[in-house]
């Protein structure tokens, strides 16, 4: 089978993003399963490769993706040139936070013109991009808007668990009243879509509740009754195997010991914490409903540890397995 080609934005170029670009791609592992090219910076992959202390490898830059060699010991890296000398590793700054927006969006006219087969993507950091004058909350929304995704959602995949969510970055006090029937009958469709593309039969599906005890019968909140189990009886209408709404506080267990294919958690907190408690650094972001294929890390850009060689590149390597596998499901 034909190895895709996969692109990996570099990240945020002050943290850690470029560090683990430099020990994932160098990985005899990874160049078995994938062709990968950073769209990055080659001064900020030099230096990454300085920190990680990885010797013998030579950096490739390119214009296009064409003039990529995909040899062992070589580095292709789509070179857009923006990383300053003066940038100071491991602190919040504009500059940064514009590089790393120009990765995510070359990465996504490459996947859009089909120079590439998917992204998969470093960490960036929301005060840098927010400093540089995008108002997205993360990579998410921002590669909905530039692809014109609709009817998107974050799901997370690990060995043990895969969850969407319904409501992502938002303040708790603020997520009763972002959900509602017909956003919730989405995600459980897009997740039997999704799963079903991949695996060829049914996912089993469970809906977590919003409070304890999914709600206690209305004892202790009625969006259950009025939200959750609505947009859980109109879903299984269309032939979909889905079950809830299910007390949160048992429900990713049950997925865990293998009662359930995905679960579909109402914030991101619920779903995450499970998630990161069981697969921490394995676990892996995925952007479904969107015209292209992107994985990310499940970490944060790591300004505590940037520059001193620490950072564990095990997220990215998993998140480039998965681009790897959605790819050559496409």
């Amino acid at each position: 089978m034909v190895k895709p080609i996969i692109g990996i934005t570099m990240g945020d170029p002050a943290g850690i993003g470029p560090e683990i670009c430099a020990k994932t791609l160098t990985a005899s592992e990874i160049q078995v399963i994938a062709n990968c090219v950073v769209i990055g910076d080659r001064k900020a992959m030099r230096q990454a490769l300085k920190v990680a202390k990885i010797p013998n490898i030579e950096i490739n830059p390119i214009k296009k993706i064409s003039e990529a060699k995909f040899h062992r010991g070589t580095l292709d890296v789509l070179d857009l040139k923006n990383v300053s000398p003066r940038l100071k590793v491991g602190q919040v700054s504009k500059a940064a936070g514009k590089a790393a927006i120009e990765y995510i969006e070359k990465a996504i006219r490459l996947a859009k013109d089909g120079k590439i087969d998917a992204i998969a993507t470093a960490p960036i950091n929301k005060e840098a991009m927010r400093k540089a004058g995008y108002k997205f909350q993360g990579h998410t929304e921002l590669l909905a808007a530039r692809t014109k995704a609709k009817n998107y959602a974050m799901m997370f995949v690990s060995d043990t668990l895969w969850i969407m969510l319904v409501t992502t970055h938002l303040p708790l006090k603020d997520v009763s009243k972002h959900l509602d029937k017909n956003k919730i009958v989405k995600r459980i469709k897009l997740a039997h879509e999704t799963l079903f593309k991949l695996r060829e039969k049914k996912p089993r599906i469970g809906v977590a509740g919003l409070n304890p005890h999914a709600g206690e019968a209305g004892l202790f909140g009625d969006e259950e009754i009025k939200i959750i189990k609505p947009a859980v009886d109109e879903a299984r209408k269309l032939g979909i195997n889905v079950k809830g709404p299910i007390s949160p506080d048992a429900i990713f267990y049950l997925a865990n010991i293998g009662m359930f294919d995905i679960v579909i958690a109402m914030y991101h907190d619920q779903g995450l914490i499970p998630l990161k408690l069981l697969s921490f650094n394995k676990s892996v972001n995925v952007t479904v409903g969107l015209p292209i294929i992107r994985t990310s890390v499940d970490h944060g850009t790591g300004f505590d540890i940037a520059g001193k060689g620490w950072a564990n590149p095990q997220s990215l390597f998993e998140a480039i397995k998965v681009a790897a596998h959605f790819a050559q499901h496409k």
